[in-house]
């Protein structure tokens, strides 16, 4: 069985994937809005994480090697230079601790994000599509969607 997609997904998938990475990929990009167009695209993404079912593929493929990208973190830097830290809260559950709270930072969401997405777009060029959308709901669910969560909840309150 094949995995289950729309064609419209998939090809907004790739594309979407290259707008969000490019920030990490490239220092001092020159684009117009690029907070705007940014949180388009990781609403974008956040919803193909929905529309996408997938098949687990059994092939015992090589691990993504990020031993040769970029430095993302310092590409992102430059490229949203007013990027930093922001206040979280620990368990939102708990709403009469007021005292626990923890401190995130924008460019690491955005450096996590891209090195995800990255990788998703990596094992569907070079392993296969179902590994790649396999790959896409686990880390989508496990790790991607709190840093796109958290991201554009500090982009909402920075630009308040």
């Amino acid at each position: 069985m094949m995995p289950y997609y729309n064609d419209s997904t998939m090809k907004d998938l790739i594309p979407t994937i290259n707008e969000i990475v490019k920030y990490g990929l490239q220092p001092n990009l020159t684009v117009t809005d690029k907070e705007k167009l940014l949180e388009k695209n990781l609403v974008k993404i956040y919803n193909l994480y929905f529309e996408i079912k997938f098949e687990f593929d059994i092939t015992d493929y090589p691990p993504f090697d990020k031993t040769n990208l970029p430095n993302i973190r310092q590409n992102i830097e430059t490229n949203f230079n007013d990027f930093g830290f922001y206040k979280t809260i620990l368990d939102i559950n708990d709403i009469d601790n007021l005292k626990d709270n923890a401190l995130g930072d924008a460019i690491d969401d955005l450096a996590d994000i891209t090195i995800d997405l990255l990788e998703i777009k990596w094992r569907i060029e070079n392993n296969s599509l179902a590994n790649g959308l396999w790959f896409f709901d686990l880390m989508f669910y496990g790790h991607t969607q709190q840093h796109i969560l958290d991201l554009l909840n500090y982009m909402k309150q920075k630009n308040n």
